[in-house]
């Protein structure tokens, strides 16, 4: 059986606490999400990172500017 949905979805803010490798943020729906890992060393590391601070590891606040709409369009 094949059910189609469609939606209009508006997101005026959104905070996420964190996100590790496992973490799925889903807006919306879908009909299946199908686990995968995928872990490159990209960057040629040959020894793992050093241990963070007290500092480090506080969440860092940041800011995504989301435009849409006529708000989007006045401003190009």
């Amino acid at each position: 059986m094949n059910i189609y949905v469609q939606q209009s979805i508006n997101i005026r803010m959104i905070k996420i606490g964190g996100i590790t490798n496992s973490s799925v943020l889903q807006i919306g729906t879908s009909g299946i999400i199908k686990p995968a890992s995928y872990l490159y060393n990209t960057g040629n590391f040959s020894a793992p990172a050093p241990s963070a601070t007290a500092a480090e590891q506080a969440y860092p606040n940041v800011t995504v500017p989301m435009h849409s709409g006529a708000a989007a369009a006045s401003s190009r």
